[in-house]
């Protein structure tokens, strides 16, 4: 998953998406919690001024600019919600997504709050807390097909469209033990599945959540068997990042996650924005 896969067009569809969420199949919500892990309740920081938010705002549902022009998102009402479940002040700016992690390192903001990727090499830098959202990888065939349950045994006499080059390809080959097809580009792979010139396609969910929800997909297609998270191919998925001396406030941070989820918080929010889950 890169930033750059999302633009400003994306909010159109994004918006159209929740306007009509109230008609559409229920949502499914991830869980990345544990209900049988619970930090000690950590004190928020003390400080009097306020807590600086760093975003981008060309990647929508997660982060991107509202008909007003301000910042919102998934990740960003999650973050603002952190904020009140904290009794924190807090502001939400927007910078370019490739200098977030600069921006952090310089003090321009203390988190930043965008789909950063959590790895080794992050962690080596910065602080984070434990995800709240994760990439998963999805099978979508058309409605009208009546296609089988995606398994090593019905992919093996069917054609699968899957992104070249990409983690999905490889997990595909080594766990699938199929030959795919190869497509360079996703708008070409969903156009050959609309067609019906492969009987699936395997690629990140959040995108083909917004495909298969929007215009271009007509209403073709759905999602396929279940999600598949393995992080070897698809990431550990993404947190809020804080400087490494900033540990009282990534702990507060990672506390208050965990309770928006356990209130209900967390689900208003998915819902808002996901109304065709990737899950």
């Amino acid at each position: 998953m890169t930033q750059g896969k999302w633009r400003r067009a994306g909010l159109g569809l994004v918006l159209s998406l929740a306007a009509g969420a109230a008609a559409a199949e229920p949502v499914t919500i991830p869980n990345f919690w544990n209900p049988r892990a619970r930090l000690e309740r950590p004190e928020p920081p003390q400080t009097t001024r306020a807590i600086r938010f760093l975003t981008d705002d060309e990647f929508p549902p997660l982060h991107f600019a509202g008909p007003d022009g301000n910042p919102t998102g998934f990740v960003v009402e999650l973050a603002r919600a952190a904020c009140e479940r904290l009794a924190l002040t807090c502001t939400v700016q927007v910078r370019r997504f490739d200098t977030l992690l600069d921006s952090l390192a310089g003090k321009q903001g203390d988190v930043v709050a965008a789909a950063i990727p959590l790895t080794q090499a992050l962690r080596a830098n910065f602080l984070a807390t434990r995800p709240y959202f994760r990439w998963p990888a999805r099978f979508v065939t058309r409605s009208d097909r009546g296609m089988p349950e995606p398994d090593a045994k019905a992919l093996a006499t069917r054609s699968v469209g899957v992104l070249a080059g990409t983690a999905h390809e490889a997990y595909l080959k080594t766990f699938f033990h199929i030959t795919p097809r190869s497509f360079s580009d996703l708008a070409t792979a969903e156009s050959a599945l609309k067609r019906g010139e492969v009987d699936y396609l395997f690629a990140d969910g959040v995108t083909l959540a917004l495909w298969i929800g929007g215009a271009d997909a007509a209403g073709c297609c759905a999602f396929a068997g279940g999600d598949y998270l393995e992080n070897r191919y698809f990431g550990e998925g993404i947190g809020l990042v804080t400087r490494k001396e900033d540990e009282v406030l990534a702990r507060a941070l990672d506390d208050a996650l965990q309770r928006l989820w356990d209130e209900g918080k967390y689900a208003e929010l998915y819902l808002r924005f996901f109304p065709v889950s990737p899950f």
